[in-house]
């Protein structure tokens, strides 16, 4: 059976929205779909992510669904022709208050306190960085500029200040109507884009919990980091979340391509010794949009975030926009598999100086010292929260990790969790029909054979979130 940690994030989007094709693609190896809520209605949301939920009972497999909210997109408006082309060295006005369509001259803005926000000698970034503007003079509310590097923009492109610096909340009017859509289907993560600080996740926190509380339950909220004000602020945010998207794209743009595969490094480090989970994301595979093989850099950067140790990688245009999405998805699991296999193991530095407090952290500790020293082909975590298995996959172990839940939320939650496996078990079952069914599992998927010792953790009594107190050896009859 071939194995693989690292988990798949895929984007939906037209490419992928054939309901037969999607359960192709959770068959060969996405975890997580993304519902991306910059584009669509409320409904196509909805829509989506019931076809997600049909699509993964066909596969025989759980995925979760993160709710990717827009965030405060500050952008061009709308230019008359859709478009103009800048050339270097010419004139070009940003005008909060024009209401008529842009033309060479000059454009409207999305984002009307851009003015109040730059200076004379700021550079503006639009398009993601393949234009460059520098301001010349603010007056009133147009901000006048020479183009550095010129290009062609069209309707609604995004502008990105270098250095970062804008003041736009993280949560518009809009996130919160589409937290409110999430929730109405349990989406299993948020993902908030342009966080600056802790208190921008705290609120996203509040909302989501009042939105989903009529459903009993409580979403993993991730924080992208895009923005340069995040950087100095990364461990707060870490606390204040569930997990981060190192979200390449707008980051790049802000600090400058350079500076980001040392801070990918950073993030993943600093989120992993949190006990958080880690998403690497954007242009991982961006030549798979046209080709049906990825280019070597790719191939390279992808198992670059594998043996950093991120959690998943995630595709957006590749599968949402792209012609190969399928292709895509098998060509990162292979990716990620064979790069785990080179990854170094040294569980013991880990737990040098490591201080416990908590009787469930020490069991599964444990469970990750002894499973690793006899050799053991897979450890068993029967959890409640999840909070076991997740404490386990923040360090690097070869042994595969099961983790049977009883609740179907917990099962789809750790979908993003790397090297967990989760399963369902039924709620009825005492803690030893619960092993027993556990064992039958592993075995009849050739985890484990006759002989083979595997680890199991559970709570004695079963089903108190909070409650692993023992850890167990097994050897299979």
């Amino acid at each position: 059976m071939s194995y693989r940690a690292t988990k798949i994030v895929a984007t939906l989007g037209p490419a992928s929205s054939d309901p037969a094709l999607l359960e192709q693609m959770i068959r060969s190896g996405v975890n997580v779909v993304r519902l991306n809520f910059s584009h669509g209605t409320a409904q196509d949301h909805i829509n989506r992510a019931t076809m997600v939920r049909e699509a993964a009972k066909r596969a025989g497999r759980e995925v979760a669904i993160m709710a990717d909210l827009q965030g405060p997109k500050i952008r061009v408006g709308k230019f008359a022709e859709g478009k103009i082309f800048l050339e270097s060295g010419q004139s070009f006005v940003l005008d909060a208050t024009r209401a008529e369509l842009g033309d060479i001259h000059a454009v409207g803005l999305d984002y009307k306190a851009l003015p109040r926000e730059v200076k004379v000698g700021d550079v503006l970034l639009l398009n993601d960085g393949l234009i460059v503007l520098t301001v010349d003079a603010i007056k009133g509310e147009a901000i006048h500029t020479t183009v550095k590097i010129g290009g062609e923009l069209s309707n609604n492109k995004g502008i990105n200040k270098q250095g970062g610096g804008l003041s736009a909340p993280a949560l518009t009017g809009k996130d919160m109507e589409d937290i409110r859509t999430a929730m109405s289907f349990q989406a299993d993560y948020v993902a908030v884009s342009f966080p600056k600080n802790a208190t921008d996740m705290e609120l996203a926190r509040q909302l989501c919990n009042v939105a989903a509380a009529d459903f009993d339950h409580k979403p993993g909220l991730i924080a992208k980091i895009e923005r340069a004000e995040a950087i100095p602020k990364l461990e707060e945010i870490i606390r204040a979340s569930d997990g981060i998207m190192v979200a390449r794209g707008d980051l790049a743009v802000e600090v400058g391509n350079a500076a980001v595969p040392g801070l990918q490094k950073r993030m993943i480090k600093m989120a992993r010794e949190l006990d958080r989970v880690v998403i690497t994301a954007t242009q991982m595979m961006e030549s798979m949009i046209t080709n049906p093989v990825p280019t070597r850099a790719e191939v390279s950067d992808v198992a670059n975030a594998v043996l950093d140790g991120t959690d998943a990688v995630m595709l957006s245009a590749e599968t949402a926009a792209g012609k190969y999405p399928l292709e895509t998805i098998i060509e990162v699991a292979k990716i990620c598999a064979a790069a785990e296999e080179n990854q170094d193991i040294e569980l013991e530095a880990d737990f040098t100086d490591t201080t416990f407090t908590r009787i469930d952290q020490a069991i599964a500790m444990g469970a990750l010292f002894t499973a690793h020293h006899i050799k053991a082909k897979a450890i068993v975590a029967m959890t409640d929260s999840g909070s076991t298995p997740l404490w386990m996959s923040r360090h690097l172990i070869r042994v595969p990790i099961y983790a049977p839940t009883t609740k179907i939320h917990t099962q789809r939650k750790m979908a993003l969790y790397r090297n967990v496996h989760s399963l369902f078990i039924d709620t009825s079952a005492d803690r030893d029909t619960a092993l027993q069914q556990v064992e039958k599992y592993l075995t009849e998927r050739n985890i484990v054979q006759r002989g083979d010792i595997y680890a199991i953790t559970c709570g004695e009594p079963m089903g108190s979130p909070g409650g692993t107190n023992m850890l167990k050896i097994c050897k299979v009859e």
